[in-house]
């Protein structure tokens, strides 16, 4: 006799899901698909960097947010300033105010070389002082034909970086050429955030449906449900492409291949 184990583990929509729509259109789409939560990018949409309109939206449908995503990728440079620090402060700040227990980050850009050195320390720092989750993001090398550059500082593997929580997204993995596996087997209770996508390997960061790639997706929510993850897992992908039906139905789709999947670890 076996029974289905699931786990804690939230199954949230990123905003970033939803562009060029904006964080209306994600929290209506997260409570008409059934959505446990909601991930704030913050970006050029005013609403994204507002906890009052954040938790008007989230009162409204009934959608907590789970994790705020920090403004530090390169197309949101200019959000809150050019400074680096400030945009993890009001990230952390954003958080604290909308109920949210995570702020995701990328690591420093290499030209970021004074916010880089002290990159380690002042993110354990704000995590002692806030009781804020942060989970810095796994990235990839920038490739270009047969070029590769190392973008980020100190690496863009957060595998033998001293962070105490991790987020894995499994589109970078596909990027990077990563084994999405052994990373999560060396992070072990580390990993504290799933962005959950998937990709066919391209230099480009292509966050396609989970399923529709090459990484193991269905593994990995396999393997989080056995260890009984608590954290987040997050849908985070690419519909700009699409028209508002084929979003919404993308979006159910890696909905269900969450639940199938987190659900699908039988145990004696």
């Amino acid at each position: 006799m076996t029974a289905v184990q699931v786990p804690r583990a939230r199954v949230a929509l990123s905003t970033a899901s939803v562009y060029p729509e904006n964080c209306a259109t994600a929290f209506d789409l997260a409570q008409r698909l059934g959505y446990d939560g909601v991930e704030v990018m913050v970006w050029t949409d005013p609403v994204s960097q507002e906890a009052g309109a954040l938790m008007a939206l989230s009162n409204l449908h009934a959608m907590p947010i789970v994790s705020i995503h920090a403004p530090t990728l390169l197309l949101t440079q200019r959000v809150w300033g050019p400074e680096a620090w400030p945009k993890v402060d009001n990230s952390i700040e954003l958080a604290t105010a909308v109920g949210a227990d995570t702020v995701v980050l990328h690591p420093p850009f290499r030209w970021q070389k004074e916010y880089a050195r002290a990159f380690v320390d002042g993110v354990a720092q704000r995590e002692h002082d806030s009781g804020i989750t942060l989970a810095v993001e796994n990235m990839f090398p920038w490739r270009a034909r047969t070029r590769s550059v190392e973008a980020y500082l100190p690496h863009w593997d957060p595998v033998d970086q001293p962070y105490d929580h991790v987020t894995l997204d499994l589109s970078h993995t596909a990027t990077a050429g990563s084994d999405a596996m052994a990373m999560a087997a060396a992070l072990g209770p580390r990993l504290a955030h799933l962005h959950l996508a998937d990709g066919l390997g391209s230099p480009r960061d292509e966050h396609l449906v989970p399923g529709r790639g090459s990484q193991p997706c269905a593994q990995m929510l396999e393997t989080l449900a056995v260890q009984e993850f608590s954290g987040s897992v997050v849908v985070e992908v690419s519909t700009r492409r699409v028209s508002g039906e084929q979003r919404e139905v993308d979006l159910a789709e890696a909905l269900a291949f969450a639940r199938l999947h987190l659900a699908s670890a039988a145990v004696p």
